[in-house]
């Protein structure tokens, strides 16, 4: 174990600890943007400086190993200053149309802004230009509005494993791009959105639900993913009674399977939940027409019919096919209603969607 004062107060934490979680655990609120827990560290953004006693320059607080009898100060004069600098450079090449974007309210660039009363950057100049339309259903890429913390791309190695997008060019001319820039559907993308859950700003948002509202308007309701038995949790994003996005769920002890990862059809399939042709309620067909019936009549007309083809055939006479998007639970009554209740084994399951 290693002792620490942080803010003047005294902490052990064991040896390895990087100062940033250290700097967390004695209280202290360190702002970060390339730094994300599941990702591969990067130490880029430089917003999680902080100062300790005996060294020449600031610390990036996440890439430092703590050692023994430091002394730490999270947020003297030399740190604010360098804070408001790094928001200033990062606020010459964004794009400031906070009133649309979809982002705002829960954008990490913002919220610092805030936090250190950085209203404008005295490093003006002509900006790059980065954000082109890319035609794909789901990812909406504004470059313009990207901050090089390359979160997007470490979660796209580290959790998804496509490698679709990376860093291209340097300094003031530096964005993520594809191979060759060009569009993610001619890439390796699979189109997870996992560099939307990472993405701190609105440089990666979702086309599915772009302009049916902000995420503080949102009812958070922590659910599972229907369709394949993993069990993912996910949040759906609810307003006004009505589904308008989901988003991932990171807590480790609420999304133990996934830990916020999902595919394309959880993050983006959820559109099905108010198709206007989805069913609503049970129908009977009665001389060729379907009439609507009440769960209990439904329920019991199906019971009556298979315990009739039952007793005229046998049970070989039926079988049963479930389904992928109800979970492993249901799937487990479906099959044990099949040989016990009715008396087969004749159950199959599609796997497949």
């Amino acid at each position: 174990m290693l002792k620490l004062t942080i803010n003047d107060k005294e902490i052990e934490v064991p040896r390895g600890t990087m100062l940033l979680d250290a700097c967390q655990q004695a209280g202290a609120d360190i702002p970060t943007f390339c730094y994300d827990p599941d990702l591969k560290l990067a130490g880029s953004c430089r917003m999680c400086v902080v100062e300790v006693q005996g060294r020449r320059n600031l610390q990036a607080s996440c890439v430092t190993p703590c050692e023994n009898n430091m002394i730490v100060d999270t947020e003297s004069a030399n740190v604010v200053e360098a804070r408001k600098i790094i928001l200033e450079l990062l606020l010459a090449r964004h794009k400031l149309n906070c009133m649309v974007c979809e982002k705002v309210g829960a954008c990490k660039l913002q919220e610092y802004c805030y936090r250190y009363d950085v209203k404008e950057s005295r490093f003006a100049g002509e900006a790059a230009h980065f954000t082109r339309e890319d035609p794909n259903p789901f990812i909406e890429r504004d470059y313009d509005k990207c901050i090089m913390c390359t979160r997007c791309v470490r979660a796209c190695e580290g959790i998804t494993g496509a490698q679709a997008i990376n860093v291209k060019d340097r300094g003031h001319h530096a964005k993520i791009s594809t191979i060759f820039d060009g569009k993610l559907a001619d890439s390796s993308c699979v189109f997870c959105g996992q560099c939307i859950m990472v993405c701190p700003v609105g440089a990666l948002t979702s086309k599915v639900s772009m302009g049916k509202g902000r995420p503080f308007e949102y009812e958070k309701v922590l659910t599972t993913c229907t369709y394949c038995g993993t069990g993912c949790m996910l949040e759906l994003n609810v307003k006004d009674d009505t589904v308008v996005g989901v988003t991932s769920n990171r807590d480790a002890q609420l999304s133990p399977v996934n830990k916020g990862a999902l595919c394309v059809k959880g993050r983006f399939g959820w559109d099905f939940i108010h198709y206007k042709d989805r069913l609503t309620t049970p129908l009977i067909r009665e001389n060729g027409q379907l009439r609507e019936a009440s769960w209990d009549e439904a329920l019991d007309y199906a019971a009556n019919r298979l315990n009739a083809v039952k007793a005229q055939h046998g049970p070989d006479s039926i079988a049963l096919f479930s389904s992928a998007r109800v979970t492993n639970e249901e799937n487990y009554l479906a099959q044990k209603m099949a040989r016990v209740a009715i008396g087969t084994n004749n159950v199959d399951h599609c796997a497949r969607l």
